[in-house]
């Protein structure tokens, strides 16, 4: 139940508790008046008075106490009469109180947590793109606003981590790949230089090399950076073009390894950055024509199950350890079986993967195949269908 609901039962079951009681002591208290107020003498009008002293002084007992009784029972019933509509009318009333207690309690209940209702909606708006918003709560210094001012400083002290965090990137993103440009471009240039002795050269080549992995490194931990955050673009794309796209990229790569790329390419919209979504279809391409066997085979199918858009990559190569499925996702872990062309990965691809994911409102599960290979898919959410206009 909401705290609404549960806050309208308390204030309700507090009343009519409070209006039984109040009823019970009511009624008791009437009770010993009537009994004390009141008697059989204060029953008999005064001609019948009269005539019960005559009798008295005559000495006819019988007729006398047969009128006593008969007074008795009277105002015993008058008793009864008047304690039974007091308690009816005391219930009914209690009653219809209670009603309208119940629902002034649930409307006061409304009041008292709407300003609850706005730190709630704004925190379900607030995302990394519209981080400056603030709840801005006006009213009494009470628990409500507090809780409001608190959180407004929270916001504050987010926005500016998340400021430092883009200034971060965008300053590592220069100053990392700068060196390694220049760096790139010098033996480039020494290797095309027919003045460079043949050792210069084989340096050169190594060195070159070892450029290229650490500029694949840095460029998968700052696509990891980035994906790790709040999407900034939002778009409908097809998932079949997204696969179109990186199998343009990597067609080299599987003629190069041998590799024969099958796609099975069923129609599926989502919502989401056609980069990352692209750069997410590469790495799980890229990964299983890598890790894969020679002459092996590579299927790719797109498509919808279960009213989820899904990418699924399936490979051959060499078995999987099913208990080494959990860490193929982690930043810098490979699996440790002797894989070709894994001295070449920084060991971000799936990690990448699984942040793109996550940023979307999906999964991605791994299943090792009894015959060697992954199966990886990606799930995603479909792209929600505009309701036309009427």
């Amino acid at each position: 139940m909401s705290v609404r609901t549960r806050l309208t039962l308390v204030y309700g079951s507090l009343f009519l508790i409070t209006s039984a009681v109040l009823v019970g002591v009511t009624y008791l208290l009437t009770v010993r008046t009537m009994d004390n107020r009141f008697s059989a003498r204060d029953n008999i009008n005064p001609e019948s008075l009269t005539r019960l002293r005559a009798m008295a002084l005559d000495g006819d007992m019988s007729q006398l106490m047969a009128l006593k009784a008969d007074a008795d029972r009277q105002v015993a019933q008058q008793k009864h009469d008047v304690l039974e509509q007091l308690l009816q009318y005391s219930l009914v009333t209690m009653l219809v109180l209670g009603v309208l207690a119940v629902v002034i309690g649930y409307l006061v209940a409304g009041r008292m947590l709407r300003p609850l209702h706005r730190v709630t909606a704004t925190a379900r708006r607030l995302s990394e793109s519209n981080m400056h918003e603030r709840i801005a709560l006006d009213g009494p210094q009470d628990e409500i606003k507090d809780l409001a001012d608190t959180f407004d400083r929270m916001l504050d002290r987010l926005n500016r981590a998340f400021d430092s965090q883009r200034r971060f990137v965008a300053n590592a993103s220069h100053e990392l790949r700068t060196p390694l440009t220049i760096n790139r471009t010098v033996l480039e240039v020494a290797l095309a230089s027919r003045k460079s002795p043949p050792e210069t050269k084989a340096l050169a080549d190594v060195l070159l090399g070892s450029t290229a992995r650490h500029e694949r490194l840095i460029e998968g931990l700052l696509l990891l950076a980035k994906s790790e955050r709040e999407l900034g673009t939002r778009a409908g794309t097809p998932l079949p073009d997204v696969v179109r796209s990186a199998l343009d990229q990597l067609d080299g790569q599987a003629e190069e390894a041998s590799v024969d790329v099958e796609a099975r390419l069923g129609p599926a919209v989502v919502t989401g950055d056609p980069v990352l979504l692209e750069r997410c279809a590469v790495n799980l391409l890229e990964n299983a024509v890598k890790y894969n066997v020679r002459d092996g085979r590579v299927w790719v199918r797109t498509g919808v199950r279960n009213g989820e858009a899904f990418l699924q990559v399936v490979n051959t190569g060499r078995p999987v350890p099913s208990y080494e499925i959990g860490t193929i996702f982690e930043p810098f872990r490979r699996l440790r079986t002797d894989r070709t062309g894994s001295r070449d990965g920084a060991g971000l691809g799936l990690s990448i993967v699984r942040a793109v994911a996550a940023a979307h409102g999906g999964t991605i599960e791994a299943v090792p195949r009894p015959d060697g290979g992954l199966s990886i898919t990606l799930r995603l959410p479909l792209r929600a269908e505009p309701a036309l206009a009427a």
